[in-house]
């Protein structure tokens, strides 16, 4: 057990047994716990495994490379349609965690290995994402702009093109769009 992470479990007021046997889990299977993004983090070998996080619903185990894993139990959920490599394992119960523990250290097991063969979840390229017509009448009026928005890391590209393409009023879309322009030319992202 990591001190630094300590702080997590103990402020827990909804899932802090939950969160807890998580922690054991994990730490069973001989991963060195982590501070990162805030959030208990699992490491083998500075490679991520998986992290602990909780929300208002649920808590969870998220396997950053979780769309690699066979889930032969079905139990692996997508947080969002644009989330490519990271599934989660949810729970509302101490004791649906307590009946999984085995299936879940295979699990971890099996990122583990998954980690150790230096297999990739293949990203969809950022050419592959909707680019929203106010966006891209900006890039066409604009060549400072394109050429600061190509400059950028291909995740803070996409985090813009899924921001852009979220809202379904034209003016809503147009609104960001404008707004973003002064962070796009310093090189910065969305939440930079």
């Amino acid at each position: 057990m990591n001190p630094k992470v300590d702080f997590y479990f103990d402020k827990a007021s909804k899932w802090q047994k939950e969160l807890e046997q998580l922690r054991t889990i994990a730490l069973d299977c001989q991963l060195t716990e982590e501070l990162k993004w805030g959030t208990p983090c699992y490491v083998q070998q500075k490679n991520n495994i998986v992290l602990i996080h909780d929300f208002k619903e649920y808590c969870a185990f998220l396997f950053f490379k979780g769309a690699l894993l066979k889930d032969t139990e079905g139990i692996l959920i997508q947080q969002s349609e644009n989330v490519q490599a990271a599934r989660q394992i949810r729970f509302t119960h101490l004791k649906e965690i307590v009946k999984q523990k085995s299936i879940l250290k295979a699990y971890i097991y099996e990122a583990i290995e998954i980690e150790k063969a230096g297999l990739r979840v293949e990203l969809k390229k950022t050419s592959e994402f909707p680019v929203s017509e106010e966006f891209q009448k900006k890039l066409k009026e604009d060549s400072q702009v394109k050429k600061a928005f190509e400059a950028l890391t291909p995740g803070r590209q996409r985090g813009y093109l899924l921001y852009f393409a979220q809202p379904k009023q034209a003016k809503t879309r147009e609104a960001r769009v404008e707004k973003a322009i002064p962070d796009i030319l310093e090189g910065k992202g969305l939440k930079d």
